[in-house]
């Protein structure tokens, strides 16, 4: 007989990265199934931009920026201090630049490794403890891309900060499984975000129209935190019907 999903209705999940695209499309549709969701990001005011949508009894802001320690503590401790528990964490702030190796100036090499790498660490060992303290396993959904599976040209730098991301999960999974805490990565191609629009491209460009959207995303995080407890589905990689792998 098929095996059933499990419902995410009341559970509580925490969102980095939240203020748009594929972190706002996941506090939406998380939200629409029946979950609690904490969300962060810097700008605050896209995060109550979410909460008079969904309401203030779903929807929780803690503002903070990734590349602080501190803001991930306060993100764990928001969410159970208001919903009692925390369930899952979807790791997804992060930040790229486009350019040759010798393109990449100091600041901006710094800035993509504390928001991707160390923003990843602090985000995931927050929830970690949570969910050890909790005793009743977890979720970590580190969002990656397939950047962080092969390299491409005009890249290396985001790609190395990707591949710490694949490279922290998988050791990571292995340290937490026995606990009940499932570790999953999630590698995507191309997303119209904010990040792809600021690429030299603007919203409707041609060069978007096979992205993946950040819904598509969002439903592949969803089934993620759906699946049975008996089930850990390790890294999943999205591609539109457009996009060459």
């Amino acid at each position: 007989m098929p095996t059933p999903v499990r419902s995410i209705a009341d559970t509580v999940v925490s969102v980095t990265g939240a203020s748009a695209g594929i972190g706002a499309a996941s506090a939406r549709l998380l939200a629409e199934r029946g979950a609690r969701v904490a969300v962060q990001a810097r700008r605050r005011e896209r995060l109550d931009e979410l909460v008079d949508e969904l309401g203030d009894d779903t929807v929780l802001p803690v503002p903070g920026d990734v590349q602080d320690p501190a803001a991930a503590t306060e993100l764990v401790a928001a969410a159970v201090e208001r919903f009692g528990r925390l369930d899952s964490v979807v790791v997804n702030a992060g930040i790229g630049s486009y350019g040759g190796i010798l393109d990449v100036d100091e600041d901006t090499l710094r800035t993509m490794m504390r928001t991707n790498i160390e923003g990843t660490v602090w985000a995931v060992r927050a929830a970690v403890a949570q969910f050890r303290a909790a005793g009743d396993g977890g979720d970590v959904v580190i969002v990656s891309s397939v950047a962080g599976l092969r390299g491409g040209a005009d890249e290396a730098v985001y790609a190395a900060t990707k591949f710490a991301q694949v490279g922290l999960a998988g050791a990571l999974d292995r340290e937490v499984r026995a606990e009940g805490i499932r570790v999953t990565t999630i590698c995507p191609a191309g997303v119209e975000t904010e990040f792809a629009i600021g690429a030299g491209r603007t919203a409707g460009d041609p060069a978007l129209a096979d992205y993946l959207r950040p819904e598509d995303v969002a439903h592949t995080i969803a089934t993620v935190l759906e699946q049975p407890r008996r089930v850990r589905t390790t890294q999943w990689q999205l591609w539109s019907m457009g996009q060459g792998s």
